[in-house]
């Protein structure tokens, strides 16, 4: 992202290297395949899964539902207060480090209103 693109305007879309599915408490779970030299050594000696299920929370679910390539950054925003009012707040602070975060571990791809 550079620096005078506004985050705000991004159309992030989850990256389909990760399959997600909805657990029995609703909340979202992404699925992360273990596949480098030393998982694949931890899964042998020790016995570890070859995948692991990332449980995100109330919030972290409504807004990985939310990430569909089409909706903006700010409009999630918006369906986030609309949803949750209060318990969002501070609103784009939190949900810009979710999202830069959800992108730095390659879980999301940005879609940017210019490059359409």
């Amino acid at each position: 992202m550079k620096k005078s693109e506004n985050l705000l305007d991004y159309k992030p879309h989850r990256n389909a290297l990760f399959p997600w599915k909805i657990g029995k408490n609703g909340h979202v779970l992404v699925v992360v395949e273990h596949k480098g030299l030393a998982d694949k050594l931890v899964q042998v000696l020790l016995k570890k899964p070859r995948y692991s299920d990332i449980e995100l929370d109330d919030l972290g679910s409504f807004v990985w539902q939310k990430l569909d390539g089409e909706t903006t950054v700010y409009e999630i925003g918006q369906m986030v207060k609309e949803e949750f009012g209060e318990k969002a707040e501070p609103l784009y602070e939190r949900l810009g480090n979710y999202i830069k975060i959800l992108h730095e571990n390659k879980f999301i791809v940005y879609k940017n209103h210019s490059n359409e």
